[in-house]
């Protein structure tokens, strides 16, 4: 099904990201300096560009799980219904755990999985998002840390995607349609 021409505009540039994720960075080393060892579990498929860049900033042992869950299929809107695609290869019980995801905007899937790991008793577990949404939220959830706080905008760009397009640009861009009024 083709899609309507759109244009992206760009939010925030891969600088702004990279001095941001330098600023969290700093602060999980801060929060986890007495672990033994850090899992990091990034929310595929929107976070893996971010949860990259992320642990190459961490001074920590680290090890890196990924779990999918999805409550968008291609379109633009949640259904609001968080299945899990694909989840933990590892153990998380009594361990240092940090969720990366990409975006929260209803707070259904990052609110659903925050449960859904608490039930496997890990010693700590936070919770990253690089983007925002507060205008958009339904859930009572809100990520431990948080890279930028954006309005209600459909964005794509560094891992983040539009019916898996635009995934690989280094910044985050507003999607604009070109028939909309500007």
């Amino acid at each position: 099904m083709p899609h309507r021409p759109y244009v992206i505009d760009e939010m925030i540039s891969a600088k702004a990201i990279a001095a941001r994720i330098e600023d969290l960075a700093r602060e999980i080393r801060t929060e986890f300096a007495d672990t033994d060892k850090l899992v990091v579990i990034g929310l595929l498929r929107g976070s893996f560009v971010f949860i990259a860049d992320l642990v190459r900033e961490l001074d920590l042992p680290v090890e890196v799980d990924f779990l999918e869950a999805s409550s968008y299929g291609d379109g633009m809107e949640s259904s609001r219904e968080v299945r899990i695609l694909k989840d933990l290869r590892g153990q998380i019980e009594g361990r240092d755990v940090l969720i990366v995801e990409d975006i929260v905007d209803t707070g259904h899937t990052l609110a659903h999985v925050t449960d859904y790991l608490q039930t496997r008793h890990p010693a700590r577990l936070r919770t990253i998002a690089l983007l925002d949404k507060p205008a958009r939220r339904e859930v009572d959830f809100k990520a431990y840390w948080t890279g930028f706080e954006i309005p209600d905008a459909f964005v794509v760009g560094y891992g983040i995607d539009f019916a898996q397009r635009n995934r690989n640009l280094p910044y985050i861009g507003k999607v604009r349609f070109v028939d909309d009024a500007a």
